[in-house]
Order: structure tokens, then sequence, then C-alpha cells
């Protein structure tokens, strides 16, 4: 193979592997310009099952509707809820969970 052709061929091999790579780095579970670490994510990971358990144990709260995402211990509570006082209290729960940071509460209250 001529030095050029090799070079090339090289030159291919290198942007296809590169451009595999970033794409691999950008998945949907975090922002691309991300600097959680794995320590964070486990964490995150660890605080939205507390959280999820707790909403579920909580006789105050009808939870079936709450979707619970975290990031970096702040803690977003979106779906719907029966009233105002589940709302309240979801957040209230959740609040007191080891590891939570702040919270986000996005729920909607069904009979809006």
């Amino acid at each position: 193979m001529k030095p050029i052709q090799l070079l090339k061929t090289a030159g291919s091999i290198a942007c296809v592997a590169f451009a595999l790579n970033a794409t691999a780095q950008t998945g949907a579970s975090a922002p691309p310009a991300s600097s959680e670490t794995l320590g964070q994510h486990i964490d995150d990971g660890t605080v939205t099952t507390k959280v999820k358990a707790e909403l579920l144990s909580a006789k105050n709260v009808k939870s079936t509707h709450i979707h619970v995402k975290t990031r970096k211990g702040i803690v977003w509570l979106t779906g719907s809820v029966p009233s105002a006082d589940d709302k309240s209290a979801a957040q209230d729960v959740t609040q007191n969970v080891d590891g939570v940071r702040g919270v986000k509460n996005h729920l909607k209250i069904a009979s809006e």
C-alpha cells in the first residue's frame, strides 16, 4: 500500500472511532455537558429509589402517578396527584429523605 493511501485509511478509521466514541458519551440519561461522576449517578439513583419507596409507603400521598428523577441531589417530582394536599404531602415526604438537597415539585393536580 502506498504511504498516502495508508495515511488516508488510518485517518478515516480514526474519524470513525472518534465519532463512535463521541456518540457513546452523549446518552439520553445525561445532558452532553454533564460533569456528573459515576458516584453522583449512583447516589442519585439511590436517592430516587428511596424517594419512590417513601412515597409509596406514605399513607397521606396517592403516588401511583408520581414520577421521580434526581440530579445532584435535587429531586424533580412530575406527574399528577388528586389534590393539593397530596402535592404538598409528596413535597414533605421527599424533602425528608436522606440525600435530598432540594425538591422541584412540578406535580399537577388532576382536577385542574
